[in-house]
């Protein structure tokens, strides 16, 4: 029985499939931008729609793939991803990770993960939760019946409806920095009073470094 602090909780989308690669996360023609957000509308672009992407489109003018499940009314609320090994393989970009958050996606569970998106899911605040095989189809299952799923990361369960379906593994540094909400950037701001202070020492042991500063 559950006796938790919940990370998250929701529904999740059955994506039953293996080596889903980044460039059918984000197809290659939107990675124009530098910003993280703005990628959502196009996750998954060559699947979602009937007609080719390209930026700059009306996304209310393309024609919707009903087939396809992120467009499947019962999975409109969804924000956990299910699905199974080496998701995130291919190209590095990051972009793969942005569109995930923002289309909404708070935590993708798969067998397994390609490394390189795996590491940016933790650089930017996204949730990747790796367990067994036989847990993923239990996972899809509970997706498909749409049914909640509950991520306990404290103590690193995965519960539905009070049962325990799946205990996985995580980095203690890692979960503390979802935990907390720290990506690179709020890692450094942690330090800025000693970065402030060095910054000084620094000027006044080395002063024609900063000079020219202004």
């Amino acid at each position: 029985m559950k006796n938790t602090t919940t990370y998250h909780k929701g529904k999740g989308i059955p994506f039953d499939r293996d080596n889903i690669d980044t460039d059918q996360i984000i197809p290659k023609q939107f990675l124009k931008s530098i910003k993280k957000s703005g990628f959502g509308p196009n996750l998954f672009d060559a699947w979602r729609y009937e007609d080719e992407g390209f930026p700059g489109q009306d996304i209310n003018q393309r024609k919707i793939n009903e087939d396809f499940i992120l467009n499947q009314k019962q999975f409109i609320d969804s924000d956990i991803l299910i699905s199974k090994k080496n998701f995130g393989c291919g190209s590095s970009r990051e972009h793969a990770v942005w569109s995930l958050m923002d289309f909404g996606f708070k935590v993708v569970i798969a067998e397994s993960f390609a490394e390189i998106f795996y590491n940016n899911c933790f650089n930017n605040g996204l949730l990747p939760i790796s367990v067994s095989s036989e847990e993923i189809k239990t996972l899809l299952n509970l997706s498909t019946a749409q049914k909640e799923i509950e991520i306990d990361l404290l103590n690193q369960i995965i519960f539905s409806e009070d049962n325990e379906i799946a205990h996985f593994e995580i980095d203690p540094f890692r979960k503390k920095c979802i935990l907390e909400g720290l990506d690179e950037i709020g890692l450094s701001l942690i330090h800025s009073k000693e970065i402030e202070e060095f910054e000084k020492k620094r000027e006044m042991e080395s002063p024609w470094i900063f000079n020219n500063k202004n």
